[in-house]
């Protein structure tokens, strides 16, 4: 029976570590690539550098102009965050707190947006008569409507189970529904309220799609996109595009890495209150 057990962890730490190398190999092949010369990227191999090119990152920026992309993948993802925050934080306290058929509809109806497919046409469409297209705030409302249902999910399971006699109790003390909202639920939403930024923070970075289709002006590109130009122009240079991969992707990996303890407690917080 021990070793079974011991057969079966063994596989399992087997399976998980060849997982791990399909993901974790090519991005080290990409972090030697963009410290090596033009002729040593062209064989994309895990050998180290004879010479550690650092200045290929400074010609990156340079030419790349990833100056102006990084303060624009920045704006996108940071407000995009915020504004999904305050919206879902209260829509889900008034949704879970008044129990009405039209409340009740109004959250599945938004939750529905999760698995609806986008339209591309019709928001197209839409982005044209508002005068939003190539836009920096039109294209951070695209993002904010298109992360709102996941968000609203796990916002409201979290809001759900917070106590209603915490809520009596503060009305009872004299506090109006904007400052219980405020002075009292906010505080206690701390550790999903996280969760949410992060990884918002990171699907508007990491977004691609969205930023090709609505907006024109290179000027307003965020690094994904400065990415994908670059490589147009350095087609056959790996050492610089690979550097630009390297300086797009940090940001992101880092604030995961930073964050991925919240992200788990927060998750966790609002599958176990109650």
């Amino acid at each position: 029976m021990k070793l079974r057990k011991a057969f079966a962890a063994s596989f399992v730490n087997l399976a998980a570590l060849l997982c791990s190398a399909i993901f974790i190999i090519p991005l080290v092949v990409v972090f030697l690539n963009a410290f090596k010369t033009r002729a040593e990227s062209n064989t994309m191999t895990l050998r180290l550098p004879t010479v550690w090119m650092v200045e290929n990152f400074a010609v990156v920026i340079e030419r790349g102009k990833l100056g102006i992309s990084f303060l624009n993948s920045l704006l996108y993802a940071s407000s995009g965050a915020i504004l999904i925050v305050l919206v879902v934080s209260a829509a889900a306290f008034v949704l879970s707190r008044n129990q009405s058929r039209l409340n009740r509809f109004l959250y599945y109806f938004m939750v529905l947006g999760i698995a609806m497919p986008m339209s591309y046409i019709s928001l197209m469409r839409i982005m044209q008569v508002t005068q939003l297209v190539n836009t920096r705030i039109g294209l951070i409302l695209i993002y904010v409507a298109i992360n709102i249902p996941i968000s609203l999910f796990i916002m409201y399971s979290f809001v759900k189970h917070i106590s209603v006699e915490i809520d009596e109790a503060a009305i009872i003390d004299g506090c109006n529904a904007f400052a219980l909202f405020t002075r009292i639920i906010l505080p206690l939403l701390s550790p999903v309220i996280v969760t949410i930024c992060i990884l918002n923070f990171m699907a508007i970075w990491n977004d691609f799609t969205m930023p090709l289709y609505y907006l024109n002006q290179s000027s307003r590109w965020p690094m994904t996109l400065a990415v994908y130009n670059f490589f147009g122009m350095f087609e056959n240079q790996w050492n610089y595009v690979s550097a630009n991969i390297i300086l797009t992707i940090a940001p992101v990996l880092l604030i995961f890495i930073l964050g991925q303890r919240y992200i788990v407690d927060g998750i966790s917080a609002g599958a176990v209150k109650g």
